[in-house]
């Protein structure tokens, strides 16, 4: 018994009983009434397994070799595809090919096909392919919406897989907020803000709500700073002459201090009015850090990439930055910043299927 190779890599089964065979043992396929169609994915699959024979239009047995490079050149990108459709199938998952931009969807592992909804939706990239946050930032959210998992399956030049969990994100935090009654001064030194009125150090600080204590002074970073000067809890006077900084001039400091400023200012302010505590990510080689509470109970839970929503960045870039948010125990979050500085969160979590 044996399958009719069509031209474009895909199979067809006509005797009855190979079909049902084939069908049933993993839910390859699409039955009809005539036979069992199987797509270019399933049949070199098969193939590669020993599980299915080949036949061409002349009867001539067809090989995988063969097989797979008509496969290639049917469908652009489908070596990396395939390499993802193999990996899943070899860990006991039901696969079928989905329409772009997704790869396929995946059942969970016992599911029945047609019965059992798909519990993952998966899309795969060659580790050469950029990430682009846009395009999955879009795709998380159709996913949210479908009550599917998106899986990121990246591919390196080896041919080993990277599994990461992507997902629309919603941090929230539980601290609580206390504006000043009366605005501070602020100190503009440099690349820093000190505050030394002893009530605004107390009340800001509290918590390590904000900046850092040093002796009776607190030392505020430009990002804090600036959200208190936008709160109305801060004013900036310049440190060496005295005189007023105008918020807009400020602003201009700030933005010539620091590439992307205007990107993690919009991050900060986000999780600000998520009731998360706000600090510098330098240490992790990220942005900012958050935590849900006061940072003298709890471990930072969030660290926080602010990048504009078109960013495109190397996929080695990002794993490098998921790997490092996991190896200290916390989500890694990219904030997608727009134009009108609204912001996205997009969560990244490496995870095996």
């Amino acid at each position: 018994m044996s399958a009719r190779l069509g031209r474009d890599a895909t199979a067809r089964i006509e005797e009855a009983s190979y079909a049902g065979t084939i069908y049933g043992r993993g839910y390859f396929g699409t039955p009809d009434a005539s036979g069992l169609s199987l797509d270019r994915y399933e049949t070199v699959y098969l193939t590669e397994m020993a599980r299915l024979e080949l036949v061409d239009g002349r009867e001539r047995a067809v090989l995988w070799p063969a097989l797979f490079r008509r496969a290639v050149r049917s469908e652009r990108g489908f070596g990396v595809r395939y390499i993802v459709y193999r990996d899943l199938r070899q860990r006991g998952y039901v696969v079928r090919r989905s329409p772009p931009p997704t790869s396929f969807a995946v059942l969970p592992r016992g599911g029945v096909l047609n019965k059992t909804p798909a519990k993952y939706w998966v899309t795969a990239y060659s580790e050469r392919q950029p990430f682009d946050l846009a395009e999955l930032t879009g795709l998380a959210e159709r996913a949210h919406g479908a009550k599917k998992s998106l899986l990121v399956a990246v591919v390196d030049e080896e041919s080993d897989l990277t599994y990461y969990r992507t997902r629309r994100s919603a941090p929230v935090g539980s601290h609580p907020s206390q504006p000043l009654a009366t605005a501070a001064v602020g100190w503009l030194a440099e690349d820093r803000v000190v505050v030394f009125e002893a009530t605004a150090v107390a009340a800001l600080g509290q918590g390590l709500a904000h900046g850092s204590r040093i002796g009776e002074r607190l030392e505020l970073s430009i990002l804090e700073a600036m959200h208190l000067v936008e709160t109305g809890q801060l004013t900036i006077r310049d440190a060496r002459g005295g005189r007023a900084v105008a918020p807009e001039a400020f602003r201009r400091r700030a933005e010539r201090l620091e590439s992307g400023f205007g990107e993690r200012l919009a991050a900060y302010r986000a999780l600000r009015g998520r009731a998360l505590v706000v600090k510098t990510g330098f240490k992790y080689g990220a942005h900012l850090r958050a935590y849900p509470r006061n940072p003298e109970t709890v471990h930072a839970r969030y660290l926080v990439r602010a990048v504009p929503e078109t960013y495109r960045a190397p996929w080695p870039e990002v794993a490098g930055a998921v790997r490092v948010a996991q190896g200290v125990r916390k989500d890694l979050l990219l904030a997608g910043v727009a134009a009108d500085a609204s912001v996205r969160f997009l969560g990244l979590e490496r995870v095996r299927p």
